[in-house]
């Protein structure tokens, strides 16, 4: 900036507080801490993480037409960081992995009570429906009902 400060003058404009090693920036010949330039409204992002609520400076994540820092867009069971990874959204637009989102969603089988999940490497599961009961096929004992 081409001045000398005393340490205990070399201060933000806004808050007062000591810059002496810290990080500082200057707008029109004022001094601000970086909390004060980057939550006063001089710095020009207006991108806002929708988890966390903090200003996004540098690499923005978007998804669900909403910004993320990419360490806050995570699975709401596991909380797994799903940056890059596919993911599934419920009716209450909660955020899942794959994995979780099945284990969630899935029908329940009758019989063991356990989520009737796609087999591994299909995205696809099969379940018997009878009586409106859903079931592993290895679980289904063929029931039937006669009227």
């Amino acid at each position: 900036m081409g001045h000398l400060f005393h340490d205990t003058c070399f201060t933000c404009s806004v808050c007062g507080e000591i810059l002496r090693g810290k990080a500082f920036y200057t707008v029109s010949g004022r001094i601000y801490c970086e909390e004060d330039f980057l939550y006063s409204g001089l710095h020009p992002s207006t991108e806002v993480c929708s988890s966390c609520g903090y200003l996004i400076m540098d690499m923005v994540l978007q998804a669900r037409g909403k910004s993320y820092h990419p360490t806050c867009f995570r699975c709401v069971v596991c909380r797994q960081s799903l940056e890059g990874l596919p993911f599934s959204v419920d009716a209450d637009s909660r955020v899942y992995c794959v994995s979780d989102y099945q284990k969630v969603q899935a029908p329940r089988c009758a019989a063991c009570r356990g989520p009737i999940l796609p087999t591994e490497g299909s995205a696809e599961s099969i379940r018997v429906v009878s009586c409106n009961r859903n079931y592993h096929v290895e679980c289904y004992n063929g029931e039937v009902n006669l009227i």
